[in-house]
């Protein structure tokens, strides 16, 4: 039995987290059935990441790794069909499409395909004008104060 969480509260009383709620939607929605091929995301320092994918009998030409905004998407085709005769067939062949929501700014750095193993290094990389930065305080001269005007009084005889 799946648990339905229902986020139109969240969005009615939040404003700029849509993308977030959004995220959290899609991941409710999806299905855990296809966990085709195996996968590890790891956290390699503060700001690097890595996917490890288990993709044997795949070579470098009949893998695709594609990435749009936000979202990076991992495929595999196989070129031809085998039509060897098997009395067992435990290597799975098949299709593939995986895909990873990424947080803005996480870049692909580079892929290597070693051993049967996909290996898709990430990172964060914040624009500089968005990383936190030090304002100096000046401490020169204090600021001069408004000449304050003495209103004189006229003394009634």
């Amino acid at each position: 039995m799946r648990n339905s969480f229902d986020f139109s509260p969240l969005f009615r009383s939040s404003i700029g987290f849509d993308r977030m709620l959004s995220a959290l939607e899609t991941a409710s929605r999806i299905e855990t059935a296809d966990n085709w091929p195996p996968y590890d995301i790891a956290k390699t320092s503060e700001d690097d990441y890595r996917i490890t994918m288990a993709v044997a009998g795949f070579s470098q030409d009949e893998l695709a790794i594609t990435q749009e905004q936000n979202m990076l998407m991992v495929s595999g085709q196989k070129a031809g069909e085998d039509k060897g005769e098997y009395l067992h067939r435990g290597i799975a062949g098949r299709a593939f499409q995986r895909r990873f929501e990424l947080a803005d700014h996480v870049k692909v750095v580079g892929a290597s395909l070693v051993n049967g193993l996909l290996t898709i290094d990430l990172k964060r990389e914040i624009p500089e004008e968005m990383k936190p930065r030090r304002i100096d305080i000046a401490a020169d001269k204090a600021v001069p104060k408004a000449a304050t005007k003495k209103v004189e009084e006229k003394q009634a005889a």
